[in-house]
């Protein structure tokens, strides 16, 4: 057993590296060792890991496969010894997380800035920004994204399963009468926002309706003070929201149909083995939301 894993070690180190003499030098271990451990390891699980030349090395299907467990039961090992020897207190060092601006703002920053007071030896640096970043050039441990993930190279736990609702102001809908079905949508004015302004909303069923809109934006914010003052219907998910339905500012416009969800996910590198200090991060937000988002219609 400790062969093997002294094998997997050596197989994530040469992944990390980029190279079996890079890997060597880390390991403080001959280039003829690295190659050995790494030859029996393929001979063992009898597929090839990597397809490597004297000047390059890339991981195969069954490699890449392989290389995310590895990392995973490596990352777990170590967490457990650090758990048992130091407890909480080992917990430190740089943890870069990036989320969207309205999200940051509004639920983020609070539960990281508790966190960090939980975990002091933690410096939490927190990129609010809209501009969707590739998580491993940029240097970050962690993305909060809302919403559906395109990137199928990334590793995700969903975290809290949002919803989305259509809201107005009371007094938009005391003027303008409150929709009593899906249709009656097309004869209120929509606010929308975001890159696409799609004008078509379509609920969980299937079904949909064309909207007409008189106000859009490219910033949720502003669409959601738009709809305070009473500009009309807008979609938002309701981490947004939830507070003005409960104080009344807004209303859920057709609370019995369901809009396609939005779920909230942890996103990690693909290619770095998740650290103690981001699992607990992650398990601390999670925990967090759960407690906020309580609310429903």
């Amino acid at each position: 057993m400790a062969d093997d894993l002294h094998d997997m070690t050596v197989f994530v180190r040469v992944v990390d590296a980029g190279s079996l003499s890079a890997a060597a030098r880390q390991l403080n271990a001959s280039l003829s060792v690295v190659s050995r451990r790494l030859s029996r390891l393929e001979d063992r699980l009898g597929v090839r890991l990597l397809n490597r030349t004297t000047r390059s090395l890339a991981l195969t299907d069954e490699g890449d496969r392989f290389y995310r467990r590895c990392g995973q039961i490596l990352a777990d090992l170590a967490d457990a010894e650090l758990e048992a020897s130091h407890g909480s207190q080992a917990v430190r060092g740089r943890l870069r997380v990036t989320a969207t601006v309205a999200f940051g703002r509004k639920r983020l920053a609070p539960i990281l800035y508790e966190f960090q007071q939980q975990y002091p030896d933690v410096q939490v640096h927190l990129d609010a920004s809209d501009v969707i970043a590739n998580l491993v050039d940029a240097g970050y441990d962690l993305a909060i994204r809302v919403g559906t993930l395109q990137d199928s190279s990334l590793i995700a736990r969903q975290i809290a399963p949002n919803y989305r609702v259509i809201v107005a102001a009371p007094a938009y809908l005391e003027k303008r009468g409150r929709p009593a079905t899906i249709a009656d949508l097309a004869g209120h004015d929509a606010i929308l926002f975001g890159s696409a302004l799609d004008d078509h909303w379509y609920f969980a069923d299937g079904q949909g309706v064309r909207v007409a809109s008189s106000l859009s934006c490219n910033d949720g914010e502003i669409a959601h003070e738009w709809a305070l003052r009473g500009a009309g219907l807008v979609i938002k998910s309701i981490w947004d929201v939830a507070e003005d339905i409960e104080a009344g500012n807004l209303e859920i416009v057709l609370p019995d149909m369901a809009l396609p969800a939005s779920p909230i996910h942890a996103v990690f590198p693909h290619r770095r083995h998740v650290a103690a200090k981001v699992r607990l991060c992650v398990d601390f937000i999670a925990q967090r939301l759960r407690e906020q988002m309580t609310f429903t219609p």
